[in-house]
């Protein structure tokens, strides 16, 4: 059996695949999964919302039918909008194994915890249900993925010490922001002993591209892409086991491996510089989206708010949205067609005004 502390720490986050139009690039994903195997990296991460329920079967095609089982680590989600009652949760974990075409699954997370949404895995019996399939050995280990403040989790951790592993938002930019607590996080997680995997190092991509004042810090190093400080920086605290990327193309997937696969922490120069980023696009006042895309499913308005949002943040730090907005509305709704009905900051993991916010977006392009 695989110990997650001495795996590479390098795991592929599986939420922005390759993409055809509205399908997984198959072959796309086929090459980044040798690359990725080849490498000497196993893990990997899926729910089953992810890319509107297409991430576990582009998985059970790409990677499970064509890899020995016990050559890769999988790790699975129970989310909370895929339940509403204790008597889901079995039925729901029966079609994730079937859809990625698995027997068991290395991991299991109990998915988006908060300090409200543990008060319904307690309730519903969730907790118990997944320590069961763990003696079942329908799973091999149990863990949370956490979106909220650190006396949230610290609350959790001491009521569920079960718990395994710990998944968190992590990255420099989110390093010491009062919505996301990032390091008081972490520091909880060390604090009860688990380890800690790592979502959203890059923020959605948006610490891949940064604004010629923010690139110019770190192009003056020498020392990589925009993206590689950014998920070195996370990976380099210690307790920290994996570090989920979600690379989207076989170009993102080499770069990552550059600098992974012989991983070296950031050196103090390197750590001052993202430091110094971070300060630089504190001052832009972006949109802090991730392109998760929850806010998107049962959108009334079928609005494509991730676009949206990127295409303003794009116009903010470069003057220049490059067509974003115009493709974020070619098959999706202008953000004045919102309804108001607030069901997207329900589930936004960010915990953002997405209803004030696409008003702003609707001055700045409308």
């Amino acid at each position: 059996m695989f110990d997650l502390q001495k795996e590479k720490k390098l795991g592929f986050g599986c939420m922005r695949l390759p993409m055809i139009g509205e399908e997984v690039d198959q072959q796309e994903f086929c090459r980044m999964i040798d690359a990725f195997m080849a490498a000497g990296f196993r893990y990997f991460d899926t729910a089953h919302g992810y890319v509107s329920e297409k991430s576990e079967p582009a998985l059970r095609e790409c990677l499970v039918k064509r890899y020995p089982r016990e050559s890769y680590l999988l790790t699975d989600k129970l989310s909370p909008n895929y339940f509403e009652k204790r008597e889901d949760i079995l039925p729901l974990f029966d079609r994730q194994l079937e859809a990625a075409g698995v027997d068991y699954f290395d991991y299991y997370l109990m998915h988006a915890q908060n300090r409200e949404l543990h008060k319904k895995y307690v309730e519903k019996g969730a907790y118990e249900i997944v320590a069961q399939l763990k003696k079942q050995g329908k799973i091999r280990h149990m863990g949370i993925s956490f979106h909220d403040k650190a006396d949230a989790l610290d609350m959790i951790l001491t009521d569920q010490p079960q718990i395994e592993v710990v998944q968190i938002q992590f990255n420099y930019m989110d390093y010491d922001d009062p919505g996301v607590e990032s390091k008081k996080v972490y520091d909880v997680c060390r604090k009860h002993g688990k380890p800690v995997i790592i979502m959203e190092p890059v923020k959605g991509g948006r610490l891949a591209e940064l604004p010629p004042a923010g690139a110019k810090i770190l192009d003056e190093l020498h020392g990589g892409t925009h993206a590689s400080y950014a998920v070195r920086f996370a990976a380099s605290f210690e307790g920290v086991c994996m570090v989920l990327s979600g690379m989207s193309n076989l170009a993102q997937m080499e770069d990552n491996l550059s600098f992974m696969k012989e991983f070296v922490p950031l050196n103090q120069e390197e750590t001052e510089a993202v430091h110094t980023v971070r300060e630089v696009l504190k001052k832009q006042g972006d949109i802090a989206c991730t392109g998760c895309r929850y806010c998107m499913d049962g959108c009334p308005a079928g609005i494509g708010i991730p676009g949206l949002f990127h295409a303003y943040n794009h116009q903010k730090q470069f003057g220049s949205d490059r067509g974003e907005y115009k493709r974020a509305t070619t098959d999706k709704a202008h953000p004045s067609a919102c309804v108001d009905c607030g069901q997207c900051e329900d589930i936004c993991p960010q915990h953002l005004p997405i209803r004030k916010l696409l008003q702003t977006v609707q001055k700045a392009f409308e």
